[in-house]
């Protein structure tokens, strides 16, 4: 009785959201400039607003004039001060919580998120289910177990603001109504050392009816992989009610063949675009491509062309401004004191009605040492359709430049970890770099002039990515080994795991 009160209510919750989550989606472009001036208006009296003139913004333009692009060392200043536990500093009062993050060149980052940013954060992942609920007309899934392959959700404090991993600040924040299903145990949920994680969450979890599994897809495939091992079956022989995947922080497509390989059986995917400075998108459609970007969550977006990013006076667009299938640096002014914040994500419109997005790359991820600019979207697209006509399965793969070969030309260099190699690498080869310079015309002129030669293929021992994170202290969480790089140093670790 219970279980059927829990479905129904799921459904009718649901179907009421999604009527509702209508309006915005009408209304993106009306809403996205009335959010700015309201941010900005709160926070006239804040350190920053001060300092950037926020009484005399009146409009994106006024806005766009009195504050510059920012990174993390741009305000990292501000940020100092409100880890001493300084007060209307970015934003008013102090934060709930730092999301704290690893950076490459500033290290650890406190991304603050604040009372009335957090709401968001669970808000987002809500609504992501319930329109997956109201389009399928089916909850059965609320009724079985849920796991999360998150971060540790304990938390520090820093100068009071409670501090952690993102999905371990979110894990306190599960309705209570899910909470009896989840899994697993807190006790688990703390571990550090994610292999012995994992196993133990194996342990826990092999024997219930689970129906809901989240994570990144590096390490669902890791927990799935060892479930298979262990029990020599697929996942969906293990799991008969399993029914929904949502995943975020990378691309989901790479993974596809992989993952509806090891689950042996249909399984619906959500996929999601959340981050520590907020949630931006999720799929409203679970059918079809693209992730609809939230345009009243406490975010206002701005785009600069990927071409121009970086140059003095790169253009920063609005919602109206962009154009389909461009690719955009994502830039970020939010209701927890982020101001014209580039957080280093690309994305790509594939809709404006209403906005669809996918995320095409990282500012920082990409191949250029000849000019190419080459980004992870062209290069997922390229293995995909080099796939299809080859069929084989990809672990994971990295690419980087080879400028000074021992002989020849100098050229792109695919470290690929195979879970099944192609029956011939060699006609693989050729394809893969066929798609590459189909998809992009610099790197294809490059080949044809004769300064560089088409791309090496370099296999990878069994498990080669996981030893590397394992080395680099990166594995688990939502740690991730770039697919590209514009330097040698990820690949030359990379080479000791070749065949």
């Amino acid at each position: 009785m219970l279980n059927f009160f829990k479905k129904n209510a799921a459904l009718i919750w649901a179907k009421k959201h999604v009527q509702k989550a209508g309006e915005f989606k009408k209304n993106a472009e009306k809403n996205q400039e009335d959010l700015l001036l309201s941010l900005t208006h709160t926070a006239q009296k804040t350190l920053f607003g001060r300092e950037h003139d926020f009484e005399n913004i009146h409009s994106v333009k006024d806005f766009q004039d009195r504050v510059p692009l920012a990174d993390y060392e741009d305000l990292k200043p501000y940020i100092e001060r409100v880890k001493k536990g300084q007060a209307n500093i970015l934003w008013t009062d102090t934060p709930e919580y730092f999301a704290k993050t690893s950076g490459t060149t500033s290290g650890s980052k406190y991304i603050p998120i604040s009372k009335e940013g957090m709401p968001f954060q669970i808000a987002g992942a809500q609504s992501a289910l319930f329109h997956y609920i109201a389009q399928k007309n089916n909850a059965d899934f609320v009724n079985g177990k849920m796991i999360f392959l998150q971060g540790s959700p304990e938390l520090e404090e820093v100068f009071g603001i409670k501090t952690g991993r993102l999905s371990g600040i979110v894990a306190h924040h599960i309705p209570s109504y899910l909470q009896k299903n989840r899994l697993p145990s807190w006790e688990t949920n703390i571990m550090e050392d994610w292999e012995a994680k994992v196993d133990q969450i194996i342990k826990e979890t092999e024997r219930e009816n689970m129906t809901l599994i989240s994570g990144i897809p590096p390490w669902l495939i890791m927990y799935f992989e060892k479930l298979t091992e262990k029990h020599g079956k697929k996942i969906k022989q293990l799991f008969p009610n399993l029914q929904l995947i949502v995943t975020g922080g990378v691309n989901y497509e790479p993974y596809r063949d992989k993952m509806e390989d090891l689950l042996g059986g249909k399984v619906d995917i959500i996929q999601t675009f959340p981050a520590s400075e907020g949630f931006f998108a999720f799929q409203d459609d679970y059918t079809k491509e693209g992730l609809l970007l939230l345009t009243n969550h406490g975010i206002f977006y701005e785009f600069i062309p990927l071409e121009e990013y970086g140059k003095p006076h790169a253009r920063r667009l609005t919602l109206q401004e962009v154009e389909l299938h461009k690719d955009y640096a994502l830039i970020l002014t939010t209701n927890s004191g982020l101001w014209a914040y580039s957080i280093g994500d690309v994305v790509r419109f594939i809709d404006k009605n209403p906005y669809r997005v996918l995320v095409s790359g990282r500012t920082k991820h990409f191949t250029s040492a000849f000019g190419e600019h080459v980004i992870a979207f062209e290069v997922e697209e390229a293995m995909k359709a080099t796939l299809e006509k080859f069929p084989a399965q990809i672990t994971e793969f990295h690419l980087a430049p080879q400028v000074n070969p021992e002989e020849g030309l100098p050229y792109h260099e695919w470290l690929i970890e195979f879970e099944k190699a192609p029956d011939d690498l060699e006609l693989f080869r050729n394809e893969l770099d066929h798609q590459l310079r189909n998809r992009n015309s610099y790197y294809d002129d490059l080949i044809s002039g004769n300064i560089l030669q088409k791309l090496f293929i370099t296999r990878l021992g069994k498990n080669a990515f996981h030893e590397y994170a394992k080395s680099q202290g990166k594995l688990g969480g939502q740690n991730k080994t770039p697919r590209l790089a514009n330097d040698r140093n990820i690949a030359d670790l990379l080479e000791i795991y070749k065949l």
